[in-house]
């Protein structure tokens, strides 16, 4: 398929509601390597479907669970943005030195890092890439770490541990 059908597909796609797509983090201070988007599934049981895996046993133990999971949660926030009729303002950061965060929400003036990951057990390394936005001429809002575990927690005062299940 060449590249001009592939990018119609992808807009029919997205003009239907099935993917939308989350832009690169760009500030002058914070230089990033990323230009293209990710591309997410609203639906997360359609995207297991088309990779056909049929089982709970392979989405939780195959090679893409973290993707998985990333687009679960991502999905879920912008969904609650978008029912609620408001412009989710989210954005991803990744820079040369391959340092990324899965989500900036962007509110305010402020920005609010949001990492995923498929662990029960969280540790703050988790989070360590946090550390780019203070270069930021914006003010560093909480930060979280969505996770496995079972209880809302924290690292700090800065930066939350939340359970999966309360997004």
């Amino acid at each position: 398929m060449n590249q001009e059908t592939a990018k119609s597909w992808l807009q029919l796609l997205e003009t239907l509601g099935i993917i939308f797509y989350i832009h690169p983090y760009h500030h002058n201070v914070l230089k990033r390597m990323i230009k293209t988007p990710k591309l997410y599934f609203y639906d997360t049981g359609l995207a297991v479907f088309l990779t056909k895996w049929n089982s709970p046993e392979t989405l939780m133990n195959g090679a893409m669970n973290g993707s998985f999971m990333e687009n679960y949660i991502i999905s879920e926030i912008v969904k609650s943005y978008e029912n609620s009729g408001k412009e989710p303002g989210l954005y991803f950061y990744r820079d040369k030195d391959m340092k990324e965060i899965d989500i900036l929400l962007e509110r305010d003036g402020e920005l609010y890092p949001i990492e995923i990951k498929k662990t029960g057990t969280p540790s703050k390394g988790m989070i360590s890439s946090f550390t780019v936005l203070e270069k930021s001429p914006f003010r560093r809002g909480t930060g979280a770490l969505i996770c496995l575990t079972e209880r809302l927690s924290a690292f700090d005062k800065d930066n939350l541990i939340v359970p999966a299940r309360l997004v």
